[in-house]
């Protein structure tokens, strides 16, 4: 839909935002203890707990941003829980991948499967944010580190975009909700 923006007479997409409440509809996912059920609480209500208790196959929760309307599907990280990941990408409007970013010895666990779930051609094109959590320890890697050792560079059918967070101290949290809503525009 296209408004004219009569401030600017233009056409203005950001004037949609403003008059109409959107949805969008994500799928959390990465190796378990990334982070994911955090970053869900962080994003809903900015809580944070040392106690989590690692999701069993999925949980699903819908946060209101603004206009936004996100679905959010936290998905086990656990072997067994990776093979539904493919079935809850599907038709989003775009995969976030949580990864420890101090748990150097997961990355390259965390590189194969993310680079193994990106095969599927259900999931071609779906936008892939992915975020480093825990950079408040200092054993995390570098941004540039994380994009290196995960092999983002070499992944081409789909915008793919990298944040460092920590939800454990809401650092660039407000950032990744930026991006989803931004994003909200594209979703189904």
């Amino acid at each position: 839909m296209t408004i004219t923006c009569y401030l600017a007479n233009q056409s203005c997409l950001d004037c949609t935002s403003f008059f109409f409440k959107q949805e969008m509809e994500l799928s959390l996912i990465g190796l378990q203890n990334a982070g994911k059920t955090s970053l869900v609480n962080a994003i809903a209500t900015g809580a944070y707990s040392e106690d989590m208790i690692p999701t069993v196959g999925f949980n699903m929760r819908k946060v209101t941003k603004g206009n936004v309307t996100i679905k959010l599907w936290d998905l086990g990280g656990q072997r067994r829980f990776r093979t539904m990941w493919e079935r809850y990408c599907r038709g989003v409007s775009a995969i976030l991948y949580v990864v420890d970013a101090a748990d150097r010895d997961s990355v390259p666990i965390a590189r194969s499967e993310l680079h193994e779930l990106l095969t599927k051609p259900s999931l071609s094109e779906i936008p892939l944010l992915v975020l480093g959590n825990k950079i408040d320890k200092s054993e995390a890697l570098t941004k540039q580190s994380l994009v290196d050792q995960l092999g983002l560079q070499s992944i081409k059918d789909r915008e793919v975009c990298c944040y460092m967070i920590s939800c454990k101290n809401s650092i660039n949290i407000d950032i990744v909700i930026d991006w989803l809503i931004k994003h909200s525009r594209t979703a189904k």
